[in-house]
């Protein structure tokens, strides 16, 4: 990357990234924020998406709680945008304990927090952008998410592993994949994680719980999540062609 100072501008917004997850759907090895593409762990490509965006000043990534020291030395080792500061911390046992830590950190001064997904490496800087604008222009959550190109079955599961009988087929054109980061005004994400409990899949919902509307924006198809080992072909293939095009 470039040595040439990246201009920032005036604003308080922070990102956060939960990264204290195990990753086990990767199979056993280093946790998944760790795993690497192209020699370089996803956790610190995650780092320099949202680096990438002039509007974040801050960093905050939040570490596997006996894994800090280790991640924090790891973030030392890469080049990372002039301008952005980057704070690792410890997490908790669960990702809504990691982000409320994360959110527990951040100065005064920041009002807008990016929630970002470690396993989403790829995500390109103008979604970021988007996100930031959006929450800047009035909107207390916003999340980035694409259309959905299968078509979804609502099913009755059953624990004996049987067939499982469709309930309902959902208007596919009514539904979105939501991805990361998404963006919150910071008293209200600070809310959220202070009163809403049980199980939450993302930030989002925990705010649409305070009955908050949450609005979307256009993701992006390389803001997938890396979960599964397909997904790591695909990520070294979207980088191999940013190098091609590109040149990094």
């Amino acid at each position: 990357m470039s040595d040439t100072p990246v201009q920032r501008d005036t604003s308080t917004t922070a990102a956060v990234i939960p990264a204290a997850g195990r990753g086990v759907r990767l199979g056993p090895g280093a946790p998944k924020a760790l795993r690497t593409l192209n020699g370089t762990p996803m956790l610190i490509h995650a780092v320099r998406a949202m680096a990438a965006s002039r509007s974040v000043s801050l960093v905050v990534v939040v570490a596997p709680p006996d894994g800090a020291a280790e991640v924090a030395s790891l973030v030392d080792e890469f080049q990372l945008p002039t301008g952005t500061e980057v704070l690792v911390v410890p997490g908790g046992e669960t990702r809504q304990q990691s982000v409320a830590l994360g959110i527990a950190v951040l100065p005064a001064s920041v009002t807008t927090v990016l929630v970002h997904d470690a396993a989403r490496p790829l995500v390109p800087v103008e979604t970021v952008d988007a996100v930031i604008e959006t929450v800047r222009n009035g909107a207390a959550a916003v999340v980035p998410a694409v259309p959905l190109a299968d078509t979804v079955k609502q099913v009755d599961p059953r624990p004996d592993g049987g067939p499982e009988p469709v309930v309902a087929t959902p208007e596919r054109a009514r539904l979105r994949a939501v991805q990361t980061p998404q963006g919150f005004d910071r008293e209200l994400l600070a809310r959220a994680h202070a009163t809403v409990t049980g199980d939450v899949t993302d930030d989002a919902s925990m705010v649409e719980q305070l009955g908050v509307q949450v609005v979307v924006v256009p993701g992006h198809e390389e803001a997938f999540k890396v979960t599964r080992p397909l997904d790591l072909v695909l990520a070294e293939a979207v980088l191999a062609r940013r190098r091609a095009n590109h040149g990094f």
